[in-house]
């Protein structure tokens, strides 16, 4: 249970959502300062109940292993895998801190958050499969995708996801790779189990309920935090050194409220997603991998589809989607106010210049919106050729806010990654934007402690407890195969999970 928050409190540092990337911070600061003092602020009643939750898009584990949209291909022909690369290094982070924080029993056993299961990529037609081809040599150049298969053999393939090529035209040009590797986190369970060991933590409280509603920064450069509690309607200050926003879609308009210039121009746009879930044990017990496809002319990269095999609370689900909507709620739980009260005077022209720059994906959204069972179920069918309606039902999936911000000219430009944006003094930061957030949660908040906590992270007594935590960092996994290897080999025996899958 939260405590109640006083009238006046001043911890060292506030963290406003409870969600996987407050849980990571929390934890980080926790191991590196144990005396420090935190409050972290949540509007609703528990923890990880928008973007971290497994049911709202944030359970796959990316780590680039079959995402497509991570490696575009260039004009002429050649793939870039200089994204994926860093996202594959960037999962491989995550997993070394929750393998030391399993390792020191600080969360729950590993089988709690995280699966195995096997990473496919799947495309059909001559085009697809010679960009897949291509994709596969250009990856073997890099260790972090040493173990991927490739293959064109419908036998194969069907060795790998029979349901996928049950069904399917005899003859037709069809080719996978497929990644043992690969994994499932339910990244609501993972951050449950992070704020179940913070709140246990001395210094440390967990406000529930609790809406934050101003930040203003006094002319000592701390902060105050004004805070309403949900379930009384008490209203509370808080002053602080040091915010983190990481309220998910909210961030923005809590970024707004703090008025750092470096705010100016920021504005949001909202995506909302829907899930086709499997409720026929025979099909979800058939289908053991995630398939991921090429997304749709005119789509978000967050809609690429796959046919999802995810563990949830201790259940094994199949998932396919999401399909693409349009809302104005910021969050699942938001209000429908939530887009035109962040539009401001200083980012009205970059959200109209965006706007008209990304008329094919409004175009799009309206179509997923407009769209039938029927029209699912066709979508479904492109992967699971035998799939009937009867097995199906549609599940609301979360809300996503990509970030809009200026362009050189002076317009706006729509972006679909994440961003973590702080002010010149350190003192404050929010972390904007989607996918694929929660993977590289740990990355993220390596560097922003690097941005905010001054010369901090490099003092001795962190530089070693950063070690202790993620022993490559400062090193790269993606350049050097040895280390590549023996961190691969820790953390896969401390999170339960096979590795070498394949011996050379």
């Amino acid at each position: 249970m939260a405590n109640d928050p006083s009238d006046e409190r001043i911890p060292d540092i506030v963290l406003i959502g409870a969600g996987i990337m407050s849980a990571t911070l929390g934890m980080l600061l926790k191991e590196l300062e144990p005396d420090a003092t935190i409050d972290i602020y949540e509007r609703l009643d528990q923890a990880a109940a928008e973007s971290s939750d497994a049911w709202n898009n944030a359970g796959t584990g990316h780590s680039a292993f079959c995402e497509l949209n991570y490696t575009p291909q260039r004009e002429d022909g050649s793939v870039d895998i200089s994204k994926a690369t860093h996202i594959a290094e960037s999962f491989e982070i995550s997993k070394q801190f929750w393998a030391y924080l399993v390792e020191h029993k600080i969360i729950f056993p590993p089988e709690s958050f995280i699966t195995p299961i096997p990473h496919v990529s799947f495309v059909w037609g001559e085009e697809n499969v010679d960009f897949l081809r291509k994709r596969y040599e250009a990856l073997q150049k890099c260790h972090l995708f040493k173990d991927m298969q490739y293959a064109e053999d419908a036998k194969v393939l069907k060795e790998w996801m029979p349901l996928v090529m049950e069904g399917r035209a005899a003859g037709e040009p069809v080719a996978a790779t497929c990644m043992e590797l690969g994994t499932d986190v339910n990244f609501g369970a993972l951050t449950r189990s992070m704020f179940n060991r913070l709140q246990q933590l001395p210094g440390v409280s967990l406000f529930f309920n609790s809406d934050v509603r101003n930040l203003d920064q006094q002319d000592d450069g701390t902060w105050t935090v004004k805070i309403k509690d949900l379930e009384t309607g008490k209203r509370s200050k808080v002053h602080t050194r040091f915010i983190f926003i990481g309220a998910g879609g909210g961030s923005l308009t809590l970024l707004e409220k703090s008025d750092i210039p470096e705010g100016d121009g920021y504005g949001g746009f909202p995506v909302s997603g829907q899930w086709l879930r499997c409720i026929n044990p025979d099909v979800i017990n058939r289908h053991h991998a995630k398939v991921y496809g090429k997304a749709s002319v005119g789509a978000p990269p967050m809609s690429v589809p796959h046919l999802d095999t995810r563990m949830i609370d201790g259940k094994r689900e199949l998932l396919f989607g999401p399909y693409a909507g349009f809302s104005t709620r910021f969050l699942k739980h938001g209000s429908l106010l939530d887009l035109p009260k962040s539009i401001k005077i200083n980012n009205i022209l970059p959200m109209m210049s965006a706007g008209l720059k990304n008329i094919p994906l409004t175009k799009y959204l309206i179509e997923q919106v407009r769209q039938s069972p029927e029209d699912r179920l066709e979508a479904l069918k492109e992967y699971l050729p035998d799939a009937k309606m009867e097995d199906w039902e549609l599940e609301i999936a979360g809300q996503r806010v990509q970030v809009i911000k200026k362009d050189a000219e002076g317009g706006g430009v729509l972006e679909f990654g994440t961003e973590v944006l702080s002010a010149a003094d350190g003192s404050i930061a929010a972390l904007l934007g989607a996918s694929p957030g929660a993977s590289t949660a740990v990355s993220i908040m390596l560097d922003l402690l690097q941005r905010c906590f001054s010369d901090k992270p490099a003092t001795e007594k962190w530089q070693n407890k950063i070690r202790e935590m993620i022993p490559s960092y400062g090193k790269s996994m993606g350049d050097d195969s040895q280390l590549c290897d023996s961190i691969r080999r820790w953390t896969s025996s401390v999170l339960g999970l096979p590795y070498p899958v394949i011996k050379n």
